[in-house]
């Protein structure tokens, strides 16, 4: 066999992987937007099938054979042959009846998540909660043995390809010696101030929705190729060509509903501008998820919380909810968009305060996967968490412990890139603005363009063709540093 048989091979059989990826995806979109809740069991069955399936492909040994066998002519197949090493080993790792009984339990965990959250019932979740964490252990264990890291590093390197905890222990640590005492100065500075207007409700469901589909269109989300939903958490999924979003509603407020569309949206925009021509390949998917979360942060925090936006965006707003007024201009929806607090909520999370809570995931899913935090423990070490990085600490676990979909999900390893994401986001951001001054005068018009091209340029058209670290650095001439989100937070907070 030629070296360009074995690449021709590798290339059409990791197609297909992507193929069966994509129908997991959409899979996975039904079961949280569509599905009966009867249908769960059957869903599971359905989904571990399918898992293993694509497990049986990754560790397929003509797999190898065709590696051992194949060279790179261009620096892309050289990059695409390094993704797929990088999904061999973690695939070959795993024995797939672990791959199977993982897949269930998490489907199973996820399911009763979703009743046990509104009925603030964590003992009914703790049993499913506590056999998925066994088996995410047994897997990053063996991954851990295949890869040469830590058990809690391995889980990381499946979101974030080569992060590590120590280099995130560095990024926290640094944020948390400044982050408490900025959180003092932005909320008593803001204590000086007027209070916003109160925007009165109700507001409409389907008003919200139309809203949010007006933003979504013009920052450039393409309705025929993806849509926006509900679920009981937002999230960005579906398949390549085929993105679909969601979020909730509440007639109480709109702004936490509009903010978690534009954060999806982010996420979406990514997906839609990733290079067409590595499509099914490992090096055509987001560079892992701190770049992705930085996409969706730019949007909602950098963006769309800007008095620019806002601009824009009032008239939208208040043609939306038959609004008019003082309260409706762009300067107190600004001052709204601008409020900090001390929040219970993550995904509702001012940006100043937000990274408080991922360092508490953080610090808990570590624990728990090292066994110094046992499943029954995790309410009270999560409340006391909370007190001592937020300041507040929760009436009830529903807001607490049982707030985000992910550790019922199976998904360990995830929250840091959040917080990752942040501070590339206003690295990005900042270097953005620097090559194209006009960027927010642009935004204020509603035209997302210039934004969009430099972000498909140096981020999103590059898919996992380099690493996130080379991505950073090109786009804005440095390594990730904590400094840029400071300034931005001091900036925006302190200095306005």
């Amino acid at each position: 066999m030629t070296a360009q048989a074995a690449y021709r091979n590798l290339t059409d059989h990791f197609a297909r992987i992507g193929a069966l990826r994509a129908v997991s995806g959409i899979l996975g979109w039904d079961a949280a937007v569509m599905m009966p809740g009867g249908s769960a069991e059957a869903r599971a069955e359905q989904q571990a099938a399918l898992d293993v399936a694509i497990h049986e492909k990754v560790t397929d040994p003509r797999v190898r054979d065709w590696l051992a066998a194949a060279t790179a002519e261009t620096p892309e197949a050289e990059a695409n042959l390094a993704e797929i090493r990088r999904e061999v080993a973690h695939a070959t790792a795993v024995p797939a009846d672990l791959v199977d009984a993982y897949a269930r339990a998490a489907n199973e965990s996820e399911m009763v998540w979703r009743t046990a959250r509104p009925a603030n019932d964590f003992a009914a979740l703790l049993p499913k909660l506590r056999v998925l964490l066994g088996l995410v252990r047994q897997m990053g264990q063996a991954k851990a043995e295949a890869l040469g890291t830590s058990v809690y590093d391995a889980l990381l390197d499946q979101f974030e390809p080569g992060g590590r905890s120590a280099d995130i222990d560095v990024l926290f640590a640094d944020l948390a010696r400044f982050l408490p005492d900025l959180t003092e100065q932005v909320l008593t500075a803001q204590a000086k101030r007027p209070a916003p207007l109160p925007l009165v409700g109700p507001f409409p469901i389907p008003a919200q929705k139309t809203l949010g589909e007006r933003l979504m269109t013009a920052l450039g989300f393409d309705f025929d190729r993806g849509r926006l939903d509900v679920s009981h958490h937002p999230f960005c999924g579906g398949a390549p060509g085929d993105v679909r979003i969601t979020t909730r509603y509440s007639e109480d407020s709109f702004f936490p509903a509009m903010m978690g569309v534009l954060h999806e949206t982010g996420h979406a925009l990514y997906e839609i501008g990733l290079p067409r021509q590595h499509r099914g390949q490992p090096i055509g998917l987001a560079r892992g998820m701190s770049l992705h979360e930085s996409q969706s942060l730019l949007v909602e925090m950098q963006v769309s919380r800007s008095l620019p936006f806002l601009t824009f965006a009032a008239p939208l707003i208040r043609e939306a909810f038959g609004a008019e007024g003082p309260a409706w201009s762009a300067e107190n929806l600004h001052a709204h968009a601008m409020q900090v607090e001390r929040g219970l909520i993550r995904v509702n999370a001012d940006e100043v305060t937000y990274p408080a809570h991922v360092i508490l995931r953080y610090r808990l899913e570590r624990a728990l996967i090292d066994g110094s935090l046992d499943l029954a423990d995790l309410p009270g070490a999560w409340n006391a968490g909370m007190k001592e990085l937020v300041g507040i600490t929760p009436p009830d676990d529903k807001d607490g412990c049982l707030q985000d979909i992910h550790w019922p999900a199976g998904l360990f390893g995830y929250f840091p890139t959040y917080t990752m994401g942040a501070m590339t986001a206003a690295q990005l951001y900042a270097a953005a603005q620097a090559d194209v001054p006009t960027i927010p005068d642009e935004i204020a018009q509603g035209n997302f363009a210039p934004l969009l091209g430099w972000l498909r340029e140096k981020v999103h058209g590059l898919g996992s063709t380099r690493s996130a670290k080379d991505i950073l650095i090109a786009a804005t001439g440095a390594p990730l540093s904590v400094a840029p989100f400071r300034r931005h937070l001091e900036r925006r907070y302190l200095d306005a």
